[in-house]
């Protein structure tokens, strides 16, 4: 609209002048106009973050365990915009990424390190330490001197910034979202708090403040510690060890159950008060009582993960229990505490209540004893002194515990722990092979890791010598990459090469190759690039350590024939799938130039790896025309003759001459001999040099000729033949 508009004012206004001048102008305000409007990626409306609230637990952490952490701190999403694309005639796709700050606590007390991260599920941090997704990380143990993490100080100012002395929490700065649906995952820590096992009482000696004793009693590899008191953060416990909390001499110990029992010898000359009852012995309807205990626990077998094992008495599932513990234990000792549960639980049935003399008044509550003519044994529960008599109420417990028949913790299910590790780039350049026919030069970028948990890389490009660069957003799937470890030998394209063969190294060990059948070959299958030339292979034949022997080839693909005989040790080998290439449309102008490429991989270090390459337009060129011959007329004309192809034309379909895919048909046709250099063009594809041309050119002997289609943005290479004359 603004063309024609333009066009006539400025006619009006200057003449034929005026309105050449106006068209130019009304063409540049329509490209921007109706230009098409850039497409763009998923985007965040809304980038607050929501913390936990006020009142979240925070265990306090013992030997090793895995918790989820409490978020504490957190900045607003940060966004970041990058965008590709915007051929001519085509819009630019504008890409947006996000990042976070946060803290998350994780003990309410010192811890010693962080092993392991998962984040959702996945391995965010290996056992080595190394990160498979980009951020940065400090761990705050929460020791007496610890400082407030710069980060926080920064956002929030130096007086406003708590240090968190005696809480443990996790710092990520800049933590890439990518992976995570643009949000902070669900995150899982693998904590060291006390180096080893840690006793039972240890614990609970330290969670009283030293007003429980630590005697004798068993261990645990870790245990995350929860409540308002120590008996809420214990009790669960010893309902499945053999623990007793005793009163010696005005202090409270804490230990073993199952020391020496004591007899309770009846003839000690015990009264029973005036109206007491006399001893008691009462038991529990077995109906009552659970016939199988199932405990949840974290084991290390399972990536700390929930295991379960279970206790079965037998006979009718009347009354079932199940249990779950904060505690980090071997699948053998969960089976053994089941089983302690349970035969606690029958052995409980029974009570009794029993008088002896003042005598035995130097027993206490959680002591084991004996009755005499009675099996099994009992604890104090109560203990009572009235008129020089004491009153014990009894419970029964069971003896030591029986073997443990072997416990299976059973398979995990976790993911392998590979380490990214550094990125391989190659920047290449295809003829066009796909059904749309190029109108710039592109160039593609295949990016891979060197150890096989390689993920991504963000990219950058420059066709300026490095002063400008474009941020390209991340790189594709891993491609398979390799190098040529044999020559491949010079081949024809014409024909399936059953002679020639290479070997190849891919970067890591799980790249694969495989081989293909003759109809798969058809269909486009196993294409890859060896050096410039695109090939294609039938059979894979895999040598070990990474080796493949590729045989039974389709050479020169896709017009790369030229490149069929320039082959060395070391050419690169790229697998062609377009899910694994990014494209780079490269700018009107940098055709001839060279293009810079970083990218920028977690182990990549600060400047990242970068590859190099001359921009030549390959999407743009023609395929060299083919068939060139010469055949000597009468009267002494020589005819040449060739035929053409068409970047737009490799599916042979309908059987008819391929598309141009040019905006005209013409040759340049050169003919060289040993002292003249004759030029023609032609709009066919053909040429007749003349008997009188070559007597003007005084042609002899051997000549060389050279015809190359001259296409819309580019020329093909040249087709070549020599002829005697």
């Amino acid at each position: 609209m603004a063309t024609l508009v333009l066009t006539a004012v400025g006619s009006v206004v200057g003449g034929p002048i005026g309105g050449a001048i106006g068209a130019v102008i009304g063409q540049s305000i329509d490209a921007r106009l109706f230009a098409p409007k850039a497409r763009h990626g998923p985007r965040l409306g809304e980038l607050a973050v929501q913390t936990s609230s006020y009142g979240s637990a925070i265990p306090k952490l013992f030997g090793t365990v895995r918790v989820a952490g409490t978020v504490i701190w957190s900045t607003d999403l940060q966004e970041q915009r990058s965008s590709s694309g915007g051929g001519k005639g085509r819009p630019k796709t504008v890409n947006y990424s996000y990042s976070a700050s946060f803290a998350v606590a994780l003990s309410a007390r010192p811890i010693r390190a962080v092993r392991r991260i998962w984040a959702d599920g996945k391995l965010l941090r290996g056992a080595a330490g190394d990160f498979k997704t980009e951020t940065k990380f400090r761990l705050h143990p929460g020791g007496d001197d610890q400082e407030a993490d710069p980060l926080i100080a920064s956002a929030e100012g130096v007086d406003g910034t708590p240090t968190y002395r005696g809480l443990a929490y996790a710092m990520f700065e800049d933590f890439q979202l990518a992976d995570y649906g643009n949000r902070i995952p669900s995150l899982s820590f693998e904590v060291e708090a006390d180096a080893g096992a840690v006793a039972v009482a240890a614990i609970a000696e330290e969670l009283s403040g030293r007003a429980v004793a630590a005697g004798d009693s068993p261990s645990l590899l870790g245990y995350a510690a929860s409540g308002d008191s120590v008996r809420g953060a214990l009790e669960e416990l010893t309902a499945f060890l053999p623990l007793s909390l005793t009163d010696e001499a005005g202090t409270l110990r804490l230990g073993s159950a199952f020391g020496e029992p004591v007899l309770l010898d009846p003839g000690d000359g015990a009264r029973t008060p005036a109206g007491a009852a006399r001893d008691e012995h009462v038991r529990q309807a077995a109906a009552t009582i659970p016939n199988s205990v199932t405990l949840a626990y974290s084991d290390p077998a399972l990536d700390y993960q929930t295991g379960l094992q279970r206790a079965f008495r037998g006979g009718a599932a009347l009354v079932t229990e199940q249990r779950a513990l904060p505690i980090t234990i071997g699948a053998a000792d969960a089976k053994r505490f089941a089983q302690a549960r349970l035969a606690g639980l029958w052995a409980g049935r029974a009570g009794a209540s029993v008088h002896r003399s003042w005598r035995s008044a130097e027993l206490r509550p959680g002591q084991v004893v004996r009755l005499a003519g009675k099996t099994g044994l009992w604890r104090i529960e109560r203990w009572l002194l009235e008129d020089m008599v004491v009153r014990l109420q009894l419970v029964g417990v069971p003896g030591a515990g029986a073997a443990v028949a072997s416990a299976n913790p059973g398979r995990p299910v976790s993911e392998a722990d590979l380490r990214h590790g550094p990125t391989a780039v190659r920047l290449i350049e295809l003829p066009a092979f796909g059904e749309q026919v190029a109108d710039r030069a592109q160039l593609l970028v295949a990016a891979a890791g060197v150890e096989p948990g390689w993920r991504r890389a963000a990219l950058m490009v420059s066709f300026d010598g490095g002063v400008g660069w474009q941020e390209l957003g991340a790189t594709a799937a891993p491609a398979v990459l390799g190098t040529a470890q044999s020559v491949l030998a010079p081949g024809e394209s014409a024909l399936l090469d059953e002679r020639a063969s290479c070997v190849v190294e891919l970067l890591n060990d799980d790249m694969m190759l495989e081989s293909r059948t003759d109809l798969a070959l058809a269909g486009g299958a196993n294409l890859a690039l060896i050096g410039e030339e695109l090939v294609q292979f039938g059979m894979a034949e895999a040598l070990g350590g990474g080796r493949f022997r590729l045989s039974r080839l389709l050479r020169g693909r896709f017009g790369t024939e030229w490149a069929t005989g320039a082959h060395q040790i070391g050419d690169g080998f790229l697998l062609i799938d377009r899910a694994t290439l990014v494209p780079i449309d490269v700018p009107a102008g940098a055709i001839g130039g060279e293009a810079q490429l970083v990218a920028s991989g977690i182990d990549d270090g600060s400047d990242g790896v970068t590859a190099v390459r001359q921009v030549s337009g390959e999407a743009l060129r023609p395929p060299a025309p083919v068939h060139l011959r010469a055949r000597r007329e009468a009267g002494g004309d020589i005819s040449l003759r060739w035929v053409r192809r068409s970047r737009a034309g490799w599916a042979w379909r309908d059987g008819g001459d391929a598309p141009l895919a040019e905006e005209s048909e013409r040759y340049e046709v050169t003919i060289i001999g040993p002292s003249f250099t004759r030029r023609t063009e032609v709009s066919a594809p053909a040429l007749l040099y003349s008997a009188a041309e070559q007597a003007m050119d005084g042609a002899a002997g051997e000549v060389n000729v050279s015809v190359v289609q001259i296409g819309t943005h580019a020329r093909s290479r040249p087709a070549m033949i020599g002829i005697n004359i």
